[in-house]
């Protein structure tokens, strides 16, 4: 989804020290590594998609014999026929997997091996390799030499079977089918077996409802028929409603029930029907045994309120996918709008279908289907079949094999494979074999992919001139579906589509065919073309005359101005949320009103004139939204700022609004030589580097050509900036500092004593401040950055800054380094303090915290602390976790699962789905849905701008301004005496953002067995 794995974890893992890290640990020979370096590699690969099924045994061994490689689109890993030399796990990017009889002119690209697969396993039998291996992107690999891997795969062969499938692995034997009601099976809400786990949470609902909700289990009769100890749906739907206060609506207990369902748990007393809230009847398991047996609950297990609530926390986690699969399983014609509505956003989620528009996801969501294959070892399709359907992995794994050749690859949850059958009528180029037991998929077939690109066409006008497309429109639906007169754009040149917009959409606002085309033009122009070339095309547009067969149509004329007065306007509504925009459109402004003058247009003079007086106060409110106080000790003593201060204010510091940074704020850039004395510039944050060099210089006294500007890390990183790199401040890390030296004597420069960081933890000071404070103090400084960013800083941001000359985003680099300063910050402070029962304090203080920023609605601090709890050299501290109170620790279990990465962080997406502003949302994995939109979506297709890409963004966009919508306004907060005091802590926070110093710190502790 990013460029680089690194890129991704920096944005959503923490400090980019601390992705350097664990790259640079791996760098190192195997032998060379420490305790502590392996640890940081383990904390990394645990997450990754490839090795979640791994022992930790096993993967601590793979971390000890790992190596870190990276390498450019069109590399070929190696040759068909090849000796293998090395195994493979795929940190980000993707390979092609070519396959040739003959030569490689004649290969076929038998599938593509995206992030999280691995292959290579040939090289433990020493066979040829069986494919050709080419990236088809930049891509980041983990790898592991021929005899480490053996040495590996001795040591562990029972806990690698499954993972390689090669000749060397020996046969299973035959799996024995054992009854899940055999008494000897001690089940648990923590069984690895997931029927035992749903089993044990059947169990316990039915006991719940047999204590809490006595006539819920009955005999009961319809047409003359009686049907024993059994229950109502609906009644059911409304239990879980009523005991679980994680369960919002209907439909989300709908989904767990069908959890039970599936598992044989629950039953349709027929076995004719899935769940569904109505006045079906369903019995569970226990109750399933004939008249004979006592009463309900006569041998129902014992239960407790605290216990029902894991099972309904487990339930609620697996729910979204049972009621997923319920939907796709009914036929097409028996999906409701509510269910098409429901697949549409999961669709819109999938990395294999990101390359479609919208409406064909919302057309796939209609006949999209669901298959499931039990048994490891099944042959989905074999090599030469006609291809007839394209799938995509929800659960499990496959291995790609073709005749002759074995294994040549294995595809993960989230690839897909046979897409070429929907463009060809070519047979299948490799067999598909399950690797792993309940494999899920999604099913295309071929008829009703064809039959939407059929729909989707017969929608779609496309203008042309000269024989080529210049605009192509696509019909609006309403919203009860049925199809509008209406068309929006989906692609175009600039010119037809300002035209278009002023033809067809400015005067448009009817919110039954809403169409977000003018709003996002406005939003977006700027991505392809330049603000004066717009302005020039507006004044063409209004300065062109109308003319008809009696001459000049003076009415026709006219509302071609008036037309642009009013796109004007709307435009001027989206300035308060783009930088600098404000003084670009004055001369437009000015010129329009200078025609208007000239035409004697006074009456729309006076009325533009209204629009803008109305903009102005508008843009004037939203500053004063954004600016809410705060102390400007935040920029002049956080160690994040501690690099510059804004010197645009000689006020007291308690009474100074934080304004957001624009290109033309001065500050105060801190600059240090080698022997670390410093000297201070005062210059716009745009400064580029090359004019901050060339003052350092000369204040050292050296030229200009023989020095650098560069960031010196608490990890004695360099990172080096290009002459034109901007804004260099706020993208400093947390410890970072600027150093002006020589060119020959970087290497000898290290990081100042002041980086390291804290030494004491601040315990005595974190004692006797209330948790709920520091959330809330935490929540308003959280949404003074948050509403500092310009909705511009995000699209820069993703389409690069170069392209957008004199523009910054700074505010957006202070809100996302929040992130990983409140990371740091929890681990910090846990490992500076030695005392056990004082960590155990710290610990349940920080989830105390992180339960409040929920309640505030603040994720970005939420998941800051959660993230930090998560960190190795936290997470490793067994002797402190095992002191924590169960309740703490089961309030940090259903927390992490809000953290669960899979099917694209949908525990995160289902929780804030019905949120209503103002909230903070998870900004990093925001910025990650939009390179994922960048990335998978050409901006310019056959001549033509992809609006399409445009409206997905702007879709982002618009979700980040819903989210700061309402001012945030904290209720029933009791005063408290120290609040100032609490205040100034959160937004000075001191921290350690070097990962080996803090794992360091860690093993002191509690040391690992051994040390």
């Amino acid at each position: 989804l990013f460029r680089s794995y690194k890129s991704y974890l920096r944005c959503c893992c923490g400090d980019s020290d601390m992705v350097a890290e664990w790259i640079s640990c791996l760098d190192k020979k195997p032998s060379d590594r420490t305790g502590e370096e392996l640890d940081i590699i383990y904390s990394r690969l645990k997450g990754l998609k490839v090795f979640e099924t791994f022992d930790s045994a096993l993967l601590q061994q793979i971390c000890y014999f790992g190596y870190y490689e990276d390498l450019e689109k069109g590399i070929t890993l190696y040759r068909q026929g090849d000796t293998g030399t090395n195994w493979y796990a795929v940190l980000s990017g993707s390979l092609d997997v070519n396959c040739s009889d003959y030569d490689d002119k004649n290969s076929v690209t038998v599938c593509t091996l995206g992030a999280g697969t691995a292959f290579g396993e040939s090289v433990l039998d020493n066979s040829p390799r069986p494919a050709t291996v080419i990236t088809c992107e930049y891509t980041e690999l983990l790898r592991v030499e021929r005899d480490d891997l053996l040495q590996v795969w001795e040591r562990n062969r029972k806990l690698m079977e499954g993972f390689f499938t090669t000749s060397v692995r020996p046969p299973s034997p035959a799996p024995v089918s054992v009854p899940v009601s055999v008494p000897q099976i001690q089940l648990s809400l923590n069984s690895k077996n997931l029927s035992d786990r749903i089993l044990f949470i059947g169990q316990q609902i039915r006991a719940g409802l047999i204590n809490n909700f006595p006539g819920i289990i009955a005999d009961r009769q319809i047409s003359l028929r009686t049907y024993r100890r059994c229950c109502v749906g609906a009644q059911l739907v409304d239990w879980i409603i009523q005991e679980c206060n994680a369960v919002h609506t209907r439909q989300q207990a709908v989904g767990m029930w069908q959890v039970l369902l599936e598992e044989g748990v629950l039953k349709h007393v027929c076995n004719e029907y899935n769940f569904e809230d109505n006045s079906l009847f369903y019995r569970f398991k226990e109750d399933d045994c004939g008249s004979e047996q006592g009463p309900p609950g006569s041998c129902s297990p014992h239960t407790d309120p605290v216990m029902l609530q894991e099972c309904f926390s487990t339930l609620a986690q697996m729910g979204p996918d049972a009621l997923m699969r319920l939907m796709l399983r009914k036929p097409p014609k028996e999906r409701t709008a509510e269910d098409l509505d429901y697949i549409y956003e999961e669709l819109l989620h999938i990395k294999a279908l990101s390359h479609l528009s919208n409406s064909v996801k919302r057309e796939l969501a209609s006949c999209i289907q669901f298959e499931s294959r039990e048994k490891a070892g099944t042959i989905l399709f074999k090599q030469g079949d006609e291809g007839n359907s394209w799938y995509i992995i929800l659960k499990g794994s496959v291995n790609v094999v073709i005749f002759g050749k074995g294994v040549v690859g294995q595809l993960h949850e989230g690839d897909n494979f046979g897409q070429l059958a929907l463009v060809n009528d070519a047979p299948r180029a490799a067999s598909i074999i399950l690797r792993d037991e309940r494999c899920h998929f999604l099913r295309v077939d071929k008829e009703d992919f064809n039959r939407i690109l059929r729909d989707v066409e017969a929608k779609t006008e496309r203008l042309k001139e000269n024989g080529k497309d210049v605009l192509v429109l696509e019909k609006l639906s309403k919203s009860d579906g049925s199809q509008s007169n209406k068309y929006t754009v989906m692609a175009g040149t600039p010119e037809k589509m300002v035209e278009y917009l002023l033809d067809s959409c400015v005067d448009c606002r009817d919110d039954d065919e809403r169409d977000y085309f003018v709003e996002d033009f406005f939003m977006m122009f700027n991505v392809f073309m330049s603000i004066e070339k717009l302005s020039s095309l507006l004044m063409v547009y209004y300065n062109e005359a109308v003319k008809s067969e009696d001459g000049l149509d003076l009415k026709a004329t006219e509302q071609k101005k008036i037309r642009v007065v009013r796109a004007v306007l709307r435009w001027i509504d989206l300035v308060p949320q783009k930088m600098g925009e404000e003084y670009e459109l004055e001369g437009l402004i000015e010129k329009i009103r200078g025609a208007l003058y000239e035409d004697g247009m006074l009456s729309l003079l006076a009325q533009f004139e209204r629009g803008i007086d109305a903009s102005k106060c508008q843009t004037f409110n939203k500053a004063n939204n954004r600016t809410s106080a705060v102390s400007l000790s935040s920029f002049q003593k956080s160690s994040r700022y501690s690099t510059y201060e804004d010197v645009s204010s000689d006020a007291p510091s308690e009474k100074i609004r934080r304004e957001p940074l624009v290109p033309s704020t001065e500050v105060k850039f801190k600059i240090f030589y080698p022997d670390q004395s410093y000297c201070t510039l005062r210059l716009p944050i745009s400064t580029p580097v090359s004019e901050i060099s060339k003052q350092a210089s000369e204040k050292l006294g050296l030229p200009v050509e023989e020095t650098v500007i560069f960031e010196m890390k608490s990890t004695n990183e360099v990172v080096r900036y290009k002459d034109t790199d901007t804004c260099i401040l706020t993208a400093l890390s947390h410890n970072g500092r600027l150093f002006c030296s020589p060119k020959d004597s970087i290497d000898k420069i290290k990081p100042l004593q002041e980086q390291e960081g804290p030494n004491t933890s601040s315990f005595n000071e974190l004692e006797i401040m209330s948790s709920r404070e520091i959330a809330l103090q935490m929540t308003l400084y959280d949404f003074e950055l948050f509403n500092c960013v310009y909705e511009s800083e995000l699209i820069i941001s993703i389409f690069k800054k170069d392209k957008f000359p004199g523009k910054i985003v700074g505010n957006l680099d202070c809100f996302l380094s929040r992130f990983n300063e409140v990371q740091n910050w929890v681990i910090t402070e846990i490992c500076l303090t030695p005392l056990l029962s004082k960590r155990v304090h710290l610990l349940r203080k920080f989830i105390k915290i992180a339960q409040h920023c929920r309640d505030f609605q603040n994720m970005l601090a939420f998941f800051g602390i959660i993230m930090g709890l998560s960190n190795i050299a936290v997470s490793r501290l067994s002797q402190t976790w095992e002191k924590l109170p169960s309740k703490f620790r089961k309030m940090f279990k259903e927390f992490e699962t809000l953290l669960d990465p899979t099917r694209n962080h949908r525990s995160y997406r289902l929780a804030m789905s019905k949120q209503d502003s103002p909230f903070i949302p998870f900004m990093p994995l925001l910025m990650k849905d939009m390179t994922f939109i960048y990335e998978g979506n050409k901006t310019i297709i056959d001549g033509l701008i992809n609006f399409e890409k445009m409206h997905m963004i702007a879709n982002t966009i618009r979700y980040i301004r819903y989210a700061r919508k309402e001012p945030f306004m904290a209720d029933n907060v009791p005063v408290v005496k120290n609040r100032t005091d609490i205040k100034n802590y959160v937004r000075q926070m001191q921290v350690i953002d070097n990962q080996r110093t803090l794992s360091q710190l860690s093993h002191r502790l509690e040391k690992r067995a051994g040390e």
